[in-house]
């Protein structure tokens, strides 16, 4: 490939940065132009280099990635976004997808598979995981459903957070303990979890975007 692809790592943790780097270096046609630490470092970035493909870390100090990533796309459409995180985002991938982001993978992905990721995007092509495309298959006659929480199931995980047990949920909203229990099982599906506690965990993690898709 002759021409050459320029690359903005933007990751708080400077030894994994320093690693993503060292694996992207090893790609023929790319130059490594900058690592943030945070989000007002990024966006500094990407005004002075306008990269072809950015590594995004989801949790940064100062802002979440899919917030930073909303910027971006929206001054440089063309730029390819990999949200590079730590934490498991399969249940925020439509919301993703919807933010124009190009790729989400783990950091705890293999050299090989950030290589052929890298090299897919600058012939502007992506990969998937394998379930993850089966679902979007199954889901292809309705590309508007989403992962994210409905106001009600939002109410319900507000609830729980605060302490309040099933029964106790079930008099507040003046509904059957069955009607919350089935609210209760749904909202586990969602968030990909099966305890109370990781429920709290997960939604207190994402509560901004639930948050934001509400408005």
């Amino acid at each position: 490939m002759n021409k050459q692809s320029k690359i903005l790592i933007v990751d708080d943790h400077p030894l994994m940065a320093e690693a993503t780097s060292s694996t992207l270096k090893q790609i023929d046609g790319v130059q490594i132009v900058g690592i943030a630490g945070n989000a007002k470092q990024c966006l500094e970035l990407m005004d002075l280099h306008v990269p072809d493909i950015v590594f995004l870390d989801f949790n940064l100090p100062d802002q979440y990635g899919d917030e930073v990533a909303k910027i971006i796309k929206g001054k440089y459409p063309a730029t390819h976004l990999v949200i590079f995180s730590g934490i498991e985002l399969s249940h925020l991938y439509n919301h993703l997808i919807g933010l124009e982001v190009s790729a989400v993978i783990s950091k705890e992905s293999s050299g090989t598979l950030i290589k052929s990721l890298v090299t897919l995007l600058m012939e502007n092509f992506t990969v998937v995981p394998v379930p993850v495309f089966h679902k979007m298959r199954v889901s292809s006659g309705n590309l508007h459903q989403t992962d994210l929480l409905d106001d009600d199931e939002v109410n319900m995980m507000t609830m729980i957070v605060q302490g309040l047990t099933n029964e106790q949920m079930a008099d507040e909203v003046h509904m059957s303990k069955r009607t919350v229990d089935n609210y209760v099982r749904k909202i586990y599906e969602k968030l990909g979890v099966k305890s109370r506690a990781q429920a709290v965990d997960k939604f207190n993690q994402f509560k901004h975007i639930f948050d934001s898709n509400r408005r």
